[in-house]
């Protein structure tokens, strides 16, 4: 399996240990909230499209309140199995791109919605793909940031996410760096540096695709 196949499959293990009205980090989601995004997203690109467009959002969300009133056992079954057969993400080198933080940042969002969670070993095959997403998109994930960001993380790499001076440099191990930038500050184990005023408003920044 692929990162993202390997992210999917554990997050949809989760969904079945945990339940349908299990917390998430979504504002207002349950476990099911959060499976019946992940349906439409891989099936319904026309209903997909309200995540970004705003006219859009209350027709997506007409579909995903659709979508949970199925069975909780026949929503993981869909996730499991993911985009339809005619669809171009289910092109290995397009789920990896598309759907390997998708699914790291939902997995966490079940695991470190309740007290106790500890951070996880990654797949080799996650990791390196998490990699290689924060080499090529820094840029777009950062683009929130109120100041110049430097992206370190524990593999050594260093990215230059944003220019500017003075910077706040993120670092931590790339799954938690991404964490943050994806709006999880709360819970990513980063460490921040650079001049105080700059590293609260990082902190406090609505990052997020």
């Amino acid at each position: 399996m692929n990162a993202a196949q390997l992210e999917r499959q554990a997050l949809c293990d989760l969904f079945t240990e945990v339940g349908p009205d299990a917390p998430t980090l979504c504002a207002g989601w349950t476990t099911k909230d959060l499976a019946a995004h992940l349906v439409v997203r891989d099936r319904r690109p026309d209903a997909a499209a309200g995540l970004v467009i705003k006219k859009l959002a209350g027709y997506g969300d007409r579909v995903r309140l659709s979508a949970k009133k199925r069975p909780w056992e026949k929503l993981i079954t869909s996730v499991r199995q993911g985009p339809g057969r005619l669809s171009p993400i289910r092109l290995s080198a397009l789920d990896r791109l598309t759907n390997t933080i998708e699914y790291f940042v939902h997995l966490e969002d079940v695991r470190r919605a309740v007290a106790g969670w500890t951070p996880r070993e990654l797949p080799a095959a996650v990791k390196e793909q998490l990699n290689q997403s924060i080499s090529k998109g820094a840029g777009l994930f950062a683009r929130k940031a109120p100041c110049g960001l430097i992206l370190k993380t524990s593999d050594g790499q260093t990215v230059v996410a944003k220019k500017g001076e003075p910077a706040v440099t993120i670092s931590g191990d790339v799954g938690e760096v991404i964490l943050f930038l994806y709006g999880r500050q709360a819970q990513a184990k980063v460490s921040l540096s650079g001049p105080d005023d700059l590293v609260e408003m990082v902190r406090n920044t609505a990052f997020g695709i």
